[in-house]
């Protein structure tokens, strides 16, 4: 549970910690709900573009953003241009719909809405590439039926162990894929050691390390998985809409899945940094570090007035 300091909210959340075998190592509330993996499939959807691509001359830069949900800082924004220019097409292509900065100054800077400024045109533009590469229509990628998402459904069981998994439409218009928690948490300890993914392994590690090497690309300023892989580049972090967020902890090779009930997203971040200090993958100057994040502040009238207390005890499997 995470509650704020003003008593004003209480949050659920259900936690899963499980290994490359899928054993569920430790849990809190109810590791087997059902969640959809939202943007926390996109280092996996990213390494099924880059299989489909072929192409090792992508900076670190381009494949961390194919892996982001972005600010829409101009950093961003010139990655995802940079992709399109390999794949020849125009920012027309995209098939994320219109979307504002998540960055609030960038925001203030813009005018209108674009595809482009949506958080997953990195995404997008990734997919777009490896349509191109590959020969396939890349009108119509975002489809259920194209075959680049046959390969992202296929690689979604690969990694998950499953024989099945329900499929939605996310926010930005690709298929999103239904699983329990413990699924997901057991698909991010495969990214840490994913020499059991067989062709995969080596896209999957690539993305992977572009998270690591450009964690900024990821998210930008004040985003959560960037601050946590930026403080320690030995746990990789992505956020997901409706407070789902996922993390591999490389040492240990344990995938992590952390989901707020209601979807209250300042939850999430106290919630993962409290797991991930239980497991002893953060050391006491990270946790310094993240204080922001582990700590919110709840405002009222514009000044601080209390902060989120985070109690999310994990119960260890026998």
């Amino acid at each position: 549970m995470v509650r704020s300091g003003v008593e004003e909210s209480r949050h659920r959340v259900d936690v899963a910690v499980c290994d490359q075998d899928g054993r569920l190592i430790a849990r809190a509330g109810d590791a087997g709900r059902l969640v959809f993996a939202r943007s926390c499939m996109k280092p996996l959807q990213a390494a099924v573009s880059l299989a489909a691509i072929g192409d090792e001359s992508l900076s670190q830069r381009q494949v961390a953003i194919m892996c982001s949900s972005h600010n829409a800082e101009s950093v961003h924004v010139a990655a995802v241009r940079s992709l399109l220019k390999r794949a020849r097409l125009s920012v027309a292509a995209l098939r994320c719909p219109p979307g504002w900065p998540l960055d609030e100054q960038t925001m203030a800077r813009s005018h209108s809405r674009a595809r482009i400024l949506h958080n997953c045109s990195g995404k997008h533009s990734g997919m777009l590439l490896a349509c191109v590469r590959s020969g396939w229509d890349p009108s119509s990628y975002q489809r259920a039926g194209h075959p680049l998402q046959r390969r992202v459904r296929k690689a979604v069981l690969g990694a998950t162990g499953l024989t099945s998994v329900g499929i939605g439409v996310d926010g930005c218009g690709v298929p999103v894929h239904s699983m329990p928690l413990a699924s997901m948490a057991t698909l991010y300890a495969r990214l840490a050691r994913p020499d059991r993914l067989g062709d995969l392994a080596q896209p999957v590690d690539r993305a992977v390390s572009a998270m690591f090497q450009e964690p900024y690309m990821v998210g930008g300023d004040e985003r959560l998985d960037t601050a946590i892989m930026s403080a320690t580049r030995d746990v990789l972090v992505k956020e997901g809409a409706e407070a789902l967020v996922c993390a591999s902890v490389t040492p240990s090779g344990l995938g992590i899945a952390v989901k707020v009930s209601d979807g209250g997203e300042r939850a999430a971040g106290p919630a993962l940094i409290s797991v991930l200090s239980q497991l002893g993958a953060l050391e006491e100057r990270h946790l310094r570090a993240l204080r922001s994040f582990a700590e919110p502040p709840v405002l009222a009238g514009g000044r601080p007035v209390g902060h989120l207390i985070v109690e999310v005890p994990l119960t260890r499997s026998r």
